[in-house]
């Protein structure tokens, strides 16, 4: 066994998409797959999903206190920390709760009460990453934010998808049968 000497202070190059990369982004990720997933149900569904919505604000909460804990240096600021999000979340999920009471539903139908879920849950996410001072949580709420529009592209444009979907998939079937030919 061979051991490499490393002067103090040196750091360890480690591998970008090794297990290390994957446990500091596992939470990120959640939020974003529970975000696509909640907004691909309820196309699929055309229903309001207030208790799902809530979970992944619920989630999003976690993860901010979990992003924010290790850059607060002691107890005070670590309850300061829990404290913001609290006030910040409980303000965030008192707005998604507006956008279901009955009165609100009835003037807006499944498609739009999802869009402003989502930009609520987009801005909740940005401004929870500016509180804890993560790039990852404000970018979350960005990549949540695009998805607003994207996802209203997507619904008015399921024609135009599915047909341009069904043309690349015949012409990959052709390429690839061409292929086998030669």
């Amino acid at each position: 066994m061979s051991t490499v000497n490393r002067p103090s202070g040196a750091q360890v190059a480690s591998e970008p998409l090794g297990s290390g990369f994957w446990v500091r982004e596992l939470p990120y990720l959640a939020i974003l797959i529970m975000t696509v997933g909640g907004v691909a149900y309820g196309a699929m569904t055309r229903s309001p999903l207030a208790t799902y919505w809530e979970l992944v604000a619920l989630v999003s909460f976690a993860v901010g206190i979990f992003s924010g804990w290790s850059k607060a240096s002691d107890k005070d600021e670590r309850i300061r920390l829990v404290w913001t999000q609290v006030l910040h979340w409980g303000a965030f999920l008192a707005a998604m709760n507006l956008v279901f009471l009955p009165s609100v539903q009835a003037v807006a139908d499944a498609d739009s009460t999802s869009l402003v879920v989502l930009l609520l849950l987009a801005l909740g996410t940005f401004v929870a990453g500016v509180h804890t001072a993560s790039w990852r949580m404000g970018l979350n709420g960005v990549v949540m934010a695009l998805c607003v529009p994207a996802v209203a592209w997507l619904d008015q444009s399921a024609l135009f998808v599915a047909l341009v979907a069904v043309v690349l998939v015949a012409v990959a079937g052709l390429v690839l049968w061409a292929r086998s030919r030669v």
